[in-house]
């Protein structure tokens, strides 16, 4: 009883941290690729619903499916799946609807720090987010983020700057006289 009770615990953790990564806008860097957190999220999911699932086998193998009959287990359960199964479609759907590209740019800043770039676009408008990422290799905030008119993608197509020096980078976008930016709202990148 004590190892069911232990699946569902680990289940629960994994659906919580699932809903957190597929709803911020948490970043991974593995090896110069780019996981969005909604992906982080959906292994997070599945690992969570296996353990559900070996959970309700092994209850029903003792015909009972929560120790105590609790009902607070149940909801609290559906409750963080829900969260974590929509923060991952609504991730993936965002991701797929806008044809999105993550890209690392280089050069590389100091100590290893990187900027990442999404890119997406969606009836005649671009957006890109810009997120500073460190040697962890993780990033849970965008440094900046702009819009482009006529679908302009400007690290796509090469019209963007990005400059290192000792305490961060510069990076900057810009659009061309038929495709410019609309706006932008870029800091500096800061991967301390």
């Amino acid at each position: 009883m004590r190892q069911q009770v232990t699946y569902l615990r680990v289940a629960m953790a994994g659906l919580l941290l699932a809903a957190a990564a597929s709803w911020s806008n948490l970043l991974l860097v593995v090896m110069g690729r780019v996981i969005p957190g909604w992906t982080v999220g959906a292994g997070l999911f599945s690992v969570s619903l296996v353990l559900m699932g070996v959970h309700a086998a092994r209850c029903l193998s003792a015909d009972d499916w929560m120790p105590g009959g609790r009902t607070l287990p149940r909801v609290a359960l559906g409750l963080l799946a829900a969260a974590a199964g929509l923060g991952c479609a609504a991730g993936a759907f965002s991701d797929f609807i806008g044809s999105a590209d993550y890209r690392v740019l280089e050069p590389a800043g100091p100590d290893g720090c990187v900027a990442v770039v999404r890119e997406t676009s969606f009836l005649k408008i671009s957006d890109g987010e810009v997120y500073a990422v460190g040697s962890s290799g993780v990033a849970w905030r965008e440094s900046g983020s702009w819009m482009a008119d006529d679908m302009h993608r400007p690290v796509a197509e090469g019209t963007y700057e990005l400059d290192w020096n000792r305490s961060g980078g510069t990076f900057r976008v810009g659009g061309t006289a038929t495709d410019p930016i609309v706006s932008a709202d870029l800091n500096p990148l800061d991967c301390g």
